[in-house]
């Protein structure tokens, strides 16, 4: 993603430091701490407040960056060494609760309930629940969170206006069927010159965050019992992948990938995004945070040419629901600042540092940000709107059990069996009796 540009100013403007309670913004002056993450947007954005918070707060702040492809082991390696950095981006996802379940993550609730350590005005009810449920993990001590979101996905629909208006003559799906047959007709009356849709079609597990937004789609406002996920019922023995609603949301999948081009089975995340970028295609359900980068000089195709809506329900005028997936910031529990490493963290998660910080990427998690015309100014306003309303009925795509890539990838076979001609209920089938073996 571009980064959308940001205003430095003083956030000791913004941030009271003489109100009458314990907390002191200067109470770990003259520390210095080390900060772990991978280069990204977010990370652009810290940086830029990063002078500012060394004044606001008279600690010191060494970064460590890497590369993506090398931040996940060099993260491994941090958190299990003897000593570790005071902070780091955090995936909200398998990958935290793997090294929560090995003892490697610190509990932030000690902090958060503390006035000693953080601001009254820090307010974490201000990020949905559904996000902080991603790090509240079930077996720990207590009800604690391992890490703050920064930056978070939910899934939407993009749509390439000027195809909607050429093929479909401006006419917008109202539920998920309509939106699989409307790609459908794009690709059949363009003589497939033009994809209907462009989905994440190759056989990994990583689509798994995509897929349960369509799943969620579908389940609608039944309860999911944690810690097992909506693939299982209530028990690790009990799979679930023949339940109607998921049967629905994996063919609803399918459906969007039949409508896609005839290599659709080579498609990642970014071949997917590019096609979408040069007009390749009418439709795209996948990310909200490609959203930012469609109105970019990159994508001169659909720049200013760009829809979003939610997912359309699965019934006309019913709620649409979806899912998310985050990046984060915690500790680990051998950090050695972890007061002021406290400090960075709830500094740069609050309510006047997220609207600055999220201008860099454009998936700020607290819901008062996407209030902030401070934020939403540099966003396309049908952007804001599709995402603010995924918001409300967003769940962790997160299911916390050691090696669950493995159900993942049989989630996605599920799908690429459905694609290829299977039934739902035959591949579900299959599903379920593959869960039992693993």
């Amino acid at each position: 993603m571009k980064k959308l540009g940001v205003i430095l100013i003083s956030l000791s403007i913004l941030i009271p430091f003489n109100i009458a309670n314990a907390f002191d913004w200067k109470a770990h002056s003259g520390k210095t701490i080390t900060i772990l993450m991978n280069e990204h947007p977010v990370l652009d954005g810290i940086r830029s407040l990063i002078p500012q918070f060394e004044e606001d707060t008279g600690i010191n702040v060494k970064v460590n960056a890497l590369a993506e492809d090398l931040f996940f082991d060099r993260m491994e390696v941090n958190l299990r060494a003897p000593k570790g950095a005071d902070a780091h981006f955090c995936p909200m996802d398998a990958t935290a609760f793997n090294q929560f379940s090995d003892g490697l993550l610190q509990p932030l609730n000690g902090f958060l309930d503390d006035e000693n350590a953080t601001h009254s005005g820090y307010d974490v009810n201000d990020f949905p629940s559904g996000f902080l449920n991603a790090t509240n993990f079930p077996g720990g001590p207590g009800s604690n969170y391992y890490c703050i979101p920064m930056s978070f996905e939910s899934y939407i629909v993009f749509y390439n206006k000027d195809l909607v208006n050429k093929y479909l003559g401006g006419k917008l799906p109202e539920t998920m069927d309509e939106l699989i047959d409307m790609a459908n007709k794009v690709k059949a009356d363009s003589g497939g010159d033009v994809a209907g849709a462009v989905m994440r079609g190759l056989r990994t597990d990583t689509n798994i965050d995509t897929i349960s937004g369509l799943v969620f789609n579908a389940w609608g406002d039944r309860s999911i019992e944690g810690p097992y996920g909506v693939w299982f019922d209530g028990d690790w023995s009990k799979p679930r992948l023949d339940d109607p609603a998921i049967q629905k949301g994996l063919s609803d999948y399918a459906g969007l990938m039949t409508a896609g081009p005839s290599d659709i089975l080579s498609y990642n995340w970014n071949e997917a995004g590019n096609a979408f970028c040069a007009g390749q295609a009418a439709f795209f359900a996948d990310a909200s945070l490609f959203g930012p980068w469609f109105e970019t000089d990159d994508c001169p195709a659909v720049k200013g040419n760009t829809g979003y809506i939610p997912l359309p329900p699965q019934e006309k005028g019913g709620t649409s629901y979806t899912a998310n997936w985050q990046w984060g910031i915690g500790m680990g529990a051998n950090a050695q600042e972890k007061d002021a490493g406290w400090y960075f963290i709830q500094y740069m998660t609050n309510k006047n540092a997220e609207p600055k910080i999220g201008t860099f990427h454009g998936g700020a998690g607290r819901l008062s940000t996407w209030e902030n015309d401070e934020y939403t100014s540099t966003l396309n306003s049908e952007y804001v709107s599709a995402t603010l309303e995924s918001m409300k009925t967003v769940r962790t795509s997160v299911v916390p059990v050691k090696d669950f890539n493995k159900y993942a990838l049989e989630i996605m076979d599920v799908i690429l069996r459905i694609h290829g001609g299977a039934s739902s209920a035959d591949a579900t089938a299959e599903g379920n009796a593959n869960f039992q073996n693993m």
